[in-house]
Formats: C-alpha cells, sequence, structure tokens
C-alpha cells in the first residue's frame, strides 16, 4: 500500500490496516456480510464473533470464564476475531511505525502472549492464533528481519504486511463483481 495512495489487489480480499480501519468496519463493507453485536455473519449465517480490547474478557465472563484462574493480568488484544468454522481465535495486534520506539521489543513477546492466551481461552476449548499487522513501509526492512523470522518460528505466530486476507482465517471471501 502506498501511503495515502490506492491499495493492490489483496485490500479486496483481507483487511487493510493503516490506522484507519478497524476489524468491524471493514468485514461489515464487505459484499455478503453483516455485523451485529459482535456477531459476523456472511450470506446470513453467523461464521465469526469479534472483540477488541476489554470486549474479549465480557465475552469470556458470559461464558463463566474468570481470567484471573489462568493468567495474572489482563493482556488486551487490538482486535480478535473466533472463527466458526475452524474453532480458532484468531489475536490481532496492529503495530504501525513511522519513527523508532517501543514497538520493536513489542515484536519479541509473541511466545510469552500466544501461551498466555493459549491458558486464558483453554476452557473454550479452541485454537488459538497470534497475528501481529505490520506496516509494510516501516517493518520491512533488513533491520527486522531477526525478529520477522523469530515471529514465524513460533507456534502459532505469524504476521502480515498491511492487510489480513480473509482466507488465511476461515472466512469467506466474497466474490468480486
Amino acid at each position: 500500500m502506498i501511503k495515502g495512495g490506492i491499495g493492490g489487489a489483496n485490500t479486496r480480499t483481507g483487511l487493510s490496516y493503516e490506522g484507519k480501519v478497524d476489524l468491524l468496519t471493514f468485514i461489515s463493507s464487505k459484499k455478503d456480510y453483516s455485523v451485529d453485536n459482535h456477531c459476523v455473519f456472511y450470506k446470513g449465517e453467523e461464521v465469526a464473533k469479534t472483540f477488541k480490547k476489554f470486549e474479549l474478557y465480557d465475552y469470556l465472563e458470559e461464558n463463566g470464564i474468570d481470567y484471573k484462574k489462568y493468567i495474572s493480568k489482563r493482556l488486551l488484544p487490538d482486535d480478535s476475531i473466533f472463527v466458526i468454522v475452524n474453532n480458532t481465535f484468531f489475536i490481532l495486534e496492529i503495530k504501525h511505525q513511522e519513527v523508532a520506539g517501543s514497538t520493536d521489543e513489542k515484536l519479541q513477546t509473541c511466545d510469552f502472549k500466544i501461551k498466555e492466551y493459549r491458558k486464558l481461552l483453554s476452557r473454550l476449548n479452541v485454537e488459538v492464533q497470534y497475528i501481529y499487522i505490520l506496516n509494510k513501509d516501516w517493518f520491512d526492512k533488513p533491520a527486522y528481519k531477526d525478529v520477522l523470522d523469530y515471529i514465524i518460528s513460533i507456534s502459532g505466530c505469524s504476521y502480515y504486511f498491511d492487510y489480513l486476507p480473509l482466507h488465511k482465517i476461515g472466512l469467506p471471501v466474497p466474490e468480486v463483481g
């Protein structure tokens, strides 16, 4: 993606992140998708549930889960989505940098975080994946090669530049046309 420009082909079938669009806004704008109270529907069939930050803990509480029994401190995901068809919770962390800062170290925490989220969500009997959405113009540099290699070396962790492909998380891809 070019900053201030028009995205490439992948933005039609993926969630484009430029610090402006959140998951629910994106999904509800796609053909055949609708959103109602955290529930995501495709062609009228519920396919997922989404949660931002503290909303994840509201969902856990509704399911009789007290986070304090599993982890010592709340983790607050930028976004999370439970995709029903593959019984998987995807924890999405959006990192956008334009100058050097603490995000560099935050990228090195995926092993700890996925283990904590797996403990937290274990009572729901779901798979857990941890995905970073990174801005390509900053993180696709040789200086980040080691940390990006590290992220993909951790089971269940991955990253994408500037967008999240819907098919990678098991959501139906709307037909273009």
